[in-house]
């Protein structure tokens, strides 16, 4: 009779997990369709503006060749000659060393615009990309970061002196700060899980485009003045934010965060491959919970989140570290061409086809690579052939621009895939943050970089001695990090926490 009784009671239901609002999402957002493939390619266009804004001043600031007018003998160097007994081979305007005649100014004169441009860029990355976090969000936050950079490129072909011109690099430099976080963050929230590594590199590709699109057209206008190339780079950039405004649409997963359901719906309908005819009632279950998050949330609530938790203030250092020294070698390499005694135009297209088997690297192999060992394998390859340059001797010129292509190829392939480690680092609340923080030491590096290129100027290979050092030194702090391939993405500190705490106990 007991047994009977048992078995007649009726089994109490056992308590299922919530699902996470990144599962959820998955289910709406389903397989990538199109409407997504012309979101991800549309967003990670705004990389190709930012490339060209980088990379400009190797032609617009570059040290033009000259020849003797008069009897120079063995001197090579312009500023032991007497005036008047030398000319440029082209005319004044081709570059501002020869307008505002800078050839004999100090380092930190001749590297002040590259450097003012990099100081913007830290100048924004404090200010601006938070805001994509909070109250403008991803679309907004990129409409703006590239309509004030292609403004400040704009207005930079009317600079009447050296200063004015710095000053609008730096204007520029503020404007790109959050352009390519937001990007980022914005194609990859728009996709699932699936497909999110593959669409974070495509950003990579559009900006080995504008990378490439730079010797082309420098060497077009390679008689006209330096001003053609602005031109030629900012008015696109000026078109391409209609488009941004027009076309490009949130991210449901901020507006579902930010407690804007409606227009999440909206989104998923817009770009979701599964049945739209759901009632979305599982959404709206995240009401009070992601509602909380929002009102909690400030201009730099984000950042103060991530260094009061001590596991986020360690990961954050770590990846800060790394970015520096990859940012210094990213960016000072390609600024350093000019140093080398080749063709300027061919050396720059060299190193931006090396872009391309970086770029083909991650976009293939991104689900099998580990993120930690690939970063610092290829950190350690990039330092050791920088170093390898140096100690060689002039009689190995061929091999040393081997190598300096292996180096730049390596760090390339290191920043893609640092880029997509940070974001599954840090958990959606503050993921673009911390996504700015990182670029915030990689612009640091390349801060520094202008006045170690002008430094190495006439020395040939000595400042990719020290890009090699630093680079090595700064990539051994990836050992501090957690690996996160095949994890899923969280959406809270807390679950990133609880995350993190299961990782330790299990290890």
């Amino acid at each position: 009779m007991h047994m009977a009784d048992s078995s007649s009671t009726p089994l109490l239901p056992k308590h299922l997990p919530v699902p996470s609002l990144d599962e959820t999402l998955e289910r709406y957002i389903g397989d990538f369709g199109w409407a997504q493939l012309f979101q991800a390619f549309l967003v990670s266009f705004a990389w190709v503006f930012d490339a060209q804004q980088i990379f400009i001043s190797v032609f617009t600031d570059s040290e033009p060749s000259w020849h003797c007018t008069e009897l120079c003998g063995s001197v090579s160097d312009v500023c032991q000659l007497p005036k008047g007994s030398w000319a440029w081979d082209r005319a004044a305007d081709t570059s501002i060393v020869s307008e505002w005649n800078l050839a004999c100014a100090g380092y930190f004169i001749k590297s002040l615009p590259a450097s003012s441009f990099f100081i913007g860029s830290l100048v924004g990355g404090l200010v601006l990309p938070t805001l994509a976090d909070t109250s403008l969000g991803r679309k907004n936050m990129l409409l703006v970061s590239c309509l004030l950079m292609s403004a400040a490129g704009t207005f930079t072909i009317f600079s009447p002196n050296f200063w004015i011109y710095s000053g609008l690099r730096f204007v520029s430099g503020i404007g790109r700060a959050p352009l390519v976080t937001c990007a980022l963050v914005l194609s990859t929230e728009l996709v699932g899980k699936r497909w999110r590594g593959q669409v974070g590199v495509i950003g990579f590709f559009f900006f080995t485009l504008g990378f490439l699109s730079l010797p082309v057209i420098a060497y077009l206008n390679r008689d006209s003045s330096w001003r053609s190339v602005y031109l030629w780079t900012s008015i696109p950039a000026l078109l391409y934010c209609f488009l941004v405004l027009f076309f490009v649409l949130e991210s449901p997963r901020w507006l579902m965060v930010r407690g804007r359901k409606e227009e999440a719906v909206a989104t998923l309908k817009s770009i979701g491959t599964v049945n739209m005819n759901s009632s979305f009632s599982d959404l709206m279950a995240f009401e009070e919970e992601e509602e909380e998050i929002s009102t909690n949330l400030n201009l730099f609530s984000a950042i103060s989140i991530l260094l009061e938790k001590r596991w986020a203030m360690q990961r954050l250092s770590a990846v800060m570290t790394v970015g520096f020294g990859v940012g210094m070698v990213y960016f000072g390499m390609p600024l350093a061409l000019g140093n080398l005694p080749f063709n300027l135009y061919w050396n720059v297209t060299f190193n931006a086809l090396s872009e391309l088997p970086s770029s083909l690297i991650a976009l293939f192999f991104i689900e099998r690579l580990n993120r930690k060992s690939s970063v610092l394998a290829f950190i350690m390859i990039s330092g050791v052939c920088s170093i390898v340059c140096v100690v060689i001797g002039e009689e190995w010129r061929t091999v040393k621009i081997g190598l300096e292509l292996v180096s730049f190829f390596s760090t390339c392939a290191a920043f893609d895939i640092l880029l997509i480690y940070n974001i599954e680092l840090f958990p959606t609340t503050v993921r673009n943050s911390a996504m700015a923080m990182v670029r915030q030491a990689v612009a640091l590096g390349a801060v520094l970089c202008p006045v170690i290129v002008e430094m190495g100027r006439g020395r040939g290979y000595l400042s990719y001695g020290v890009f090699g050092v630093v680079t090595i030194s700064c990539g051994l702090f990836v050992g501090c990090l957690p690996e996160t391939k095949g994890g899923r993405l969280c959406d809270t500190m807390e679950e990133e926490e609880n995350k993190h705490r299961a990782a330790g106990s299990s290890a």
